[in-house]
């Protein structure tokens, strides 16, 4: 869902949907039935929130176009019909006529409004400084990139790039060549593996409530695309479903398949040249 869509939104609705679909206390007694579960709450939240209707919008952000003008563009469109069944030239010089006239009444009412517009800014409630970043913003453009099989041009070839890139800074070490970290790491684990098994803190209710309600609702969805914004507004059922997976993940120390995948983006590096070297990855 696109996030301009979450400000229309009816949250009660969504919750009262999400509610009716979120199952009860499922049973989680194997890594399948742990995954499966997993996969059936994200696809419950999508689809609750593509069933919840969107609400109008109180006030119409645009303002409408004067009535007069509105009247001259449906006369110079019903012309313009008329004329492409048939194609009089007296008809045609009057459309080109109404054509100039709407462009330049649309202009001045354009202008008209910019000005209105900026007349009601006031530099005390920060409008003004938003309005001044948002017209001083310029788009950045998207240089080539140098990769180690030359330069690489169109999105395509920067995205097979950066994936090749990202894929060879995570391979196996298979010769470690630092005795010292290889001895602490297994004095480490075998300590561990020789220490008796204890029993995992659980997690309660009202923790994970907490803690879904210090998401911050601008962070980019994972992979399963549910937005921050959508998890800020859970039902009970199922802020109870999720401290119930989370403590059956403890108990069975298996962590489902979806948790382990993740979007990774590259970020660059401060560096003269853009390489996939200066990439670094980040999800």
């Amino acid at each position: 869902m696109d996030s301009a869509d979450f400000r229309r939104t009816d949250w009660a609705n969504f919750q009262t949907h999400l509610e009716e679909l979120i199952p009860f206390d499922p049973e989680l007694h194997n890594e399948m039935a742990i995954d499966t579960c997993v996969e059936n709450f994200s696809g419950t939240v999508l689809k609750a929130l593509a069933s919840t209707p969107k609400r109008r919008p109180r006030d119409d952000p645009w303002p409408l176009i004067p009535a007069g003008l509105q009247d001259e563009i449906h006369l110079k469109n019903r012309l313009r019909r008329k004329w492409q069944i048939t194609r009089d030239p007296a008809q045609n010089a009057e459309i080109n006529h109404l054509q100039r006239s709407v462009t330049h009444r649309l202009s001045e009412w354009r202008n008209d409004q910019w000005n209105a517009t900026l007349e009601s800014l006031d530099p005390e409630d920060q409008l003004l400084w938003r309005m001044t970043k948002r017209v001083m913003r310029v788009p950045t453009p998207s240089p080539p990139l140098v990769t180690p099989g030359g330069i690489a041009l169109s999105d395509s070839e920067k995205g097979e790039a950066l994936a090749d890139n990202v894929e060879a800074q995570f391979q196996l070490v298979t010769d470690p060549s630092v005795p010292a970290v290889i001895e602490k790491v297994d004095v480490a684990l075998s300590s561990y593996l020789l220490s008796p098994a204890s029993e995992p803190q659980l997690t309660t209710h009202d923790e994970v409530h907490k803690v879904i309600r210090g998401l911050k609702a601008s962070k980019s969805p994972g992979s399963n695309s549910i937005a921050n914004r959508a998890l800020k507004h859970p039902p009970k059922r199922t802020v109870s479903l999720l401290a119930h997976i989370f403590n059956v993940v403890l108990r069975t120390h298996h962590v489902p398949q979806t948790w382990k995948h993740a979007r990774v983006i590259s970020i660059l590096k401060s560096g003269k040249d853009l390489s996939t070297a200066l990439f670094l990855p980040a999800h």
